[in-house]
């Protein structure tokens, strides 16, 4: 089997508030976009927004290495996200793990790598 590429899919209740915070906030690129699906690159990662989610609550999977978890998960915050748990410091080290929800209920992860 030839694999052309991995895609992430996440689903939106508003696909295009969706895609603004992906591309606000991670720097997400619009790679492709039509009325069912937008395609984002993140890094070498495409995450596919579907619409037509019931913005209920679901956690993803997807992790997100930041520089400074801190000042990221204020980013996704001010971006209209949410913070499950927020960054704490470990065995006297800066935190390395942030649990965000974006503006669409699904969960993701920021870490710093350590």
């Amino acid at each position: 089997m030839n694999v052309e590429a991995v895609k992430y899919i996440i689903w939106a209740a508003d696909a295009e508030r969706c895609a603004k915070f992906y591309v606000d906030v991670l720097g997400g690129e619009v790679i492709r976009q039509n009325p069912h699906v937008t395609e984002l690159k993140v890094c070498d990662t495409i995450i596919g927004i579907h619409g037509g989610g019931e913005g209920k609550r679901t956690w993803t999977g997807m992790s997100f290495q930041v520089p400074d978890v801190v000042a990221g998960a204020a980013e996704i915050v001010a971006a209209g996200g949410e913070l499950k748990r927020e960054p704490q410091e470990e065995d006297g080290e800066p935190p390395h793990l942030a649990m965000c929800v974006d503006t669409e209920g699904n969960e993701i992860m920021l870490t710093r790598k350590r």
